[in-house]
């Protein structure tokens, strides 16, 4: 098979206070609130999107936010760091910028090509700041809460940790069309296409590692993207020959998506890390003008906010497969 994803869409995590959640993505790391909308598989909870001022797929970090919910804790069979690019040279002003917030932080250090700082959102979600793309692959960013030439650029890649890496591996090249990087030790990195602008996922090999427990504070799910309606269709036929379940191509009203299930991947230590991919198309133009209030809560105070706590018991996050081309995350097809 010849198809291959052509980067992230989205990731989406769950959150507790959704007050704390805006003041730290939009107040410390400068992404625009673009839009509060709800969760349509549960339509009593919201759905945060963070991204650029474009509302680009590759840019938008959505959140669940649940007041109350129970921390969840990374490990395998789970997505356990996010990372974001950021230009090179603005490790100083990042370290600075966190340090006046009171935000603890690891690094900078180096892998593969990269120097990293890692921390933490007020949910305790595991985040990296990545430099590492070429300067050709930067992209303009406009002055806001941060100066442009230091802002978040886009998604650097995410990290999965799994029990045994071969199959997901597998996943990964054969079936996503994902290429082999290198490896460091007990991480494997593959990349999409053929630079490295569009991403990458690092595989952590911890064979006796602990399970991961969706809560508070982890990855719901990633979200690949597809060029168009035509390929999306596509990734189905293929994704139910390979045995997954698949949903019907589901209108999120921002952009269209698929998801496939395969349970067994959550008992397996040879499985794939995911137990569900989702692929989407194009997307997220936004239905609410650049100048509405809407575009501008980056820059504003507090919210309203309901106040009742949700229960996760049995919750699991997944690495998904989602899609969308170029067009920006809140677009309809």
């Amino acid at each position: 098979m010849t198809m291959r994803v052509h980067g992230i869409h989205h990731v989406t995590a769950i959150a507790g206070d959704p007050q704390a959640n805006v003041d730290f993505y939009s107040g410390v790391l400068g992404l625009r609130l673009m839009k509060v909308t709800v969760n349509y598989d549960d339509p009593h909870t919201y759905d945060l999107y963070f991204g650029d001022e474009r509302g680009q797929p590759g840019t938008i970090l959505t959140f669940f936010p649940w007041p109350g919910a129970p921390r969840g804790h990374t490990g395998t069979g789970r997505v356990t760091v996010t990372a974001f690019a950021i230009p090179g040279g603005s490790f100083g002003f990042w370290v600075d910028r966190l340090k006046g917030h009171k935000i603890d932080y690891t690094g900078p250090s180096r892998r593969f090509d990269e120097e990293v700082i890692g921390l933490q959102d007020p949910d305790g979600l595991p985040l990296e700041l990545v430099t590492g793309a070429s300067e050709s692959e930067k992209i303009p960013r406009p002055d806001g809460t941060i100066p442009g030439k230091h802002a978040i650029q886009r998604f650097r890649g995410v990290k999965l940790a799994v029990e045994g890496y071969e199959r997901t591996a597998g996943l990964l090249t054969a079936t996503m069309g994902l290429r082999e990087m290198g490896a460091m030790g007990n991480r494997f990195r593959y990349a999409v296409g053929e630079g490295d602008a569009q991403g990458f996922v690092d595989l952590l090999c911890l064979p006796s590692g602990p399970r991961g427990r969706g809560a508070g504070g982890t990855v719901h799910h990633i979200a690949w993207r597809t060029p168009d309606a035509e390929a999306q269709r596509a990734w189905r036929r293929e994704i139910a020959r390979l045995g997954y379940k698949v949903t019907p191509n589901i209108d999120r009203t921002y952009f269209h998506s698929m998801r496939a299930d395969s349970s067994p991947l959550a008992q397996a230590s040879s499985a794939p890390a995911g137990r569900c991919w989702r692929t989407a198309c194009p997307g997220t133009s936004g239905d609410s003008p650049r100048e509405s209030s809407t575009w501008r809560t980056w820059r504003c105070g507090r919210m309203s906010w309901p106040t009742s706590s949700r229960s996760l018991a049995g919750s699991t996050a997944w690495p998904l497969i989602a899609s969308s081309p170029s067009a920006s995350p809140t677009g309809r097809t």
